[in-house]
């Protein structure tokens, strides 16, 4: 039997047709004294603390059971419902990835209550939007600061109550602001078993569980609505992909309820949701929550975790910081540029032969343990999704002994379409679709001439399957708009992607239908895979292609400031000191062009990179140049830098 039919045939304890409550009710039960989750001290001023949640100590992790945890989901479903929560309410979460998020997840969710998601960095504008659009009657936040957000705009709003997950002051006069232990105290007062489960088992397969709110590039995000049937399909076909099954050899990674996971991205987003919550806790996994995006590497180290998910700009960050370390370290940066080249060179080898595999050996016992060891030498496999990640940058991860292994969805498709299986990975791709999703592709929607060199079909992929939304919760514009109907009456999500299905089954994201740049001379050029090829440079740090309507394609860059310093300290260059004098340096751009140029022998000639700018700042979150999910708001960075696509194209 193939890997493809052991999969759609597969079936475990695990796998059923349940809602998210119930899920997670049967999986405390199975794993019931295994560790479910584990939080870091010295964070957070959190009020579930004392008898409920022992303080851990500052820097350190501590750990609760799948009945710890299933106690305090119960006692807080018991709260809300206390409190008025009943189903079919809508319920905000507004806050960082933490343990409570989760538990607060589960408890409402048992409440029969539907999550609609709210991210930390939203302005008290954008905050009113998520929570007034879904008609939302009560909020749990984290903190006083977000709270306040909040306050600000409840004049707009029609809640009944708000939560916060840590202590805050000053609110004594106010029966309407809670804290999360004061939710949990309602529940344990008023906690009837009985009662608990009839609310579960009211609550059914096609009833709304959440509303998530595409980040979006341009506009106001529409929520999607996302029921407990898409969410549960997505996770048995996720459990289906990645169980120990036993087709599978004893060396291929999975996830099980061994499984330890670092959990860093935002819970508000579907990828985390799903990816790093559903699918783990209910294969009886534990999962730990670090402490910010920017302590990865130091509580990577602490957990030794063995899994994690993630974006390809989080994996970018973690190589570069890998580099500049080995670089600083007794390894060299020559040695360390050695190793790389020949993990990759194995990795591309059908038969490393011995003389490769010696070279292999070394440049693991030199650079690629240290590697792993700093992130607690534990690791099987990463995730990584919400985005195209490089091959170059996957195939020295791989080299370096941590596989990644790259899929795509959507929040619409809640959200995993396809993924690489770990036992059958096609580096430079996306993965084949899972066994409960139909593809199709439209080929009218990208110009063939592009993509001769591709054989199968190329163009927008059209998605169909139990895990594919409804719609937009009060857009039946945007919801028709999304989809389309097939000569057999079949509705098709329409996903905006361009993709190439391959005659193996394996898909290659091509790019946004809306991203393709059509040049002035009718070729059309996909930025993703060039802007993709800077991933792994020490030169460049982030890309964006522009040129459309223009002759030829000129590009963005943002250079890697620590490293041109370094450089032009070792070639005796004195550099101004300030972001912009540096980046209009001569100097600095010879040297970015000689990157430039090596990012353009992979291309065809009217996908080379003819004209860049530098400019002086980094894309982020925080200057609104990236979505929450990390991708690039294309609008807004050519907005902020006119002058400079301007002197791209000021001479053709």
């Amino acid at each position: 039997m193939n890997w493809r039919d052991a999969e759609r045939e597969y079936e475990d304890e695990t796998i059923g047709e349940t809602t998210l409550g119930r899920m997670f009710e049967d999986s405390a039960e199975r794993n019931a004294n295994r560790p479910a989750q584990k939080y870091k001290g010295g964070i957070y001023d959190r009020s579930l603390t004392d008898s409920v949640l022992p303080a851990a100590a500052p820097g350190e992790y501590r750990t609760i059971s799948y009945t710890e945890m299933r106690d305090i989901v119960r006692k807080l479903s018991a709260g809300f419902h206390d409190l008025g929560v009943e189903q079919g309410d809508r319920v905000g979460i507004f806050a960082n990835t933490r343990m409570e998020w989760a538990q607060c997840d589960f408890a409402l969710l048992g409440a029969g209550a539907a999550i609609t998601t709210v991210y930390t960095s939203s302005s008290p504008d954008q905050v009113e939007y998520l929570l007034d659009d879904p008609d939302a009657n009560a909020v749990v936040v984290e903190n006083g600061e977000l709270l306040e957000n909040v306050l600000e705009v409840e004049d707009e709003l029609d809640l009944e109550f708000i939560v916060s997950m840590d202590d805050v002051d000053g609110y004594d006069d106010r029966d309407d602001v809670l804290t999360l232990a004061e939710v949990y105290d309602r529940g344990e007062e008023t906690f009837d078993l009985e009662a608990y489960e009839e609310r579960l088992e009211a609550v059914e397969l096609d009833d709304l569980a959440s509303l998530i709110y595409t980040s979006g590039t341009t506009g106001q995000p529409k929520g999607v609505q996302l029921t407990h049937r898409n969410f549960r399909s997505n996770v048995n076909a996720i459990r289906k992909r990645f169980a120990p099954r036993p087709d599978r050899d004893d060396d291929v990674p999975t996830l099980d309820d061994e499984s330890l996971a670092m959990s860093y991205l935002p819970l508000a987003h579907v990828f985390e949701r799903t990816a790093g919550h559903f699918v783990l806790f209910n294969s009886g996994a534990c999962v730990a929550y670090a402490e910010s995006p920017d302590t990865l590497q130091e509580d990577f180290g602490t957990v030794g975790p063995s899994t994690a998910t993630s974006v390809p700009r989080v994996y970018e960050k973690i190589y570069d910081a890998i580099r500049e370390e080995a670089s600083s370290s007794s390894v060299s940066q020559r040695i360390f540029e050695w190793a790389t080249d020949v993990g990759v060179e194995y990795q591309l080898a059908d038969d490393p032969g011995p003389i490769l595999s010696a070279k292999q050996s070394i440049a693991d016992k030199l650079v690629f343990s240290s590697v792993r060891e700093a992130l607690g030498d534990n690791i099987e496999l990463l995730i990584s999704g919400g985005g195209s990640l490089s091959p170059e940058l996957c195939r020295l991860y791989h080299a370096m002994g941590l596989p990644i292994y790259e899929g795509y969805g959507l929040t619409e498709t809640a959200p995993v379409v396809s993924t690489n299986p770990p036992d059958a990975v096609k580096i430079g791709t996306i993965g084949p679709a899972l066994s409960n999703v139909d593809l199709k592709i439209d080929e009218s929607i990208a110009d063939q001439e592009a993509f001769t060199d591709d054989p199968g079909d190329v163009g927008e992929l059209l998605v169909k399957g139990p895990n594919v939304t409804e719609g937009y919760w009060n857009k039946p514009g945007a919801t028709q708009g999304a989809f389309t109907e097939d000569d057999d009456g079949e509705r098709w999500f329409r996903t905006g992607d361009i993709v190439h299905l391959r005659p193996d089954g394996y898909l290659e994201f091509r790019d946004r239908v809306k991203q393709i740049i059509v040049l002035s001379t009718g070729k059309n050029v996909a930025p993703g895979p060039i802007e993709d090829a800077f991933a792994a440079s020490e030169v460049v740090e982030q890309a964006m292609v522009v040129g459309d309507g223009e002759k030829f394609i000129g590009a963005l860059l943002v250079p890697n400031t620590a490293h041109i310093r370094e450089w032009a300290e070792g070639e005796g260059i004195d550099l101004p000191d300030d972001p912009q004098g540096m980046v209009d340096d001569e100097r600095v751009r010879e040297y970015v062009q000689q990157e430039v140029d090596r990012v353009n022998e992979s291309f065809e000639k009217h996908e080379t990179i003819k004209q860049f700018e530098l400019v002086p700042r980094e894309f982020t979150e925080e200057n609104d140049m990236l979505t929450p999910t990390m991708k690039k708001k294309r609008r807004v960075i050519l907005e902020e830098f006119e002058d400079r696509v301007d002197r791209i194209y000021a001479d053709d």
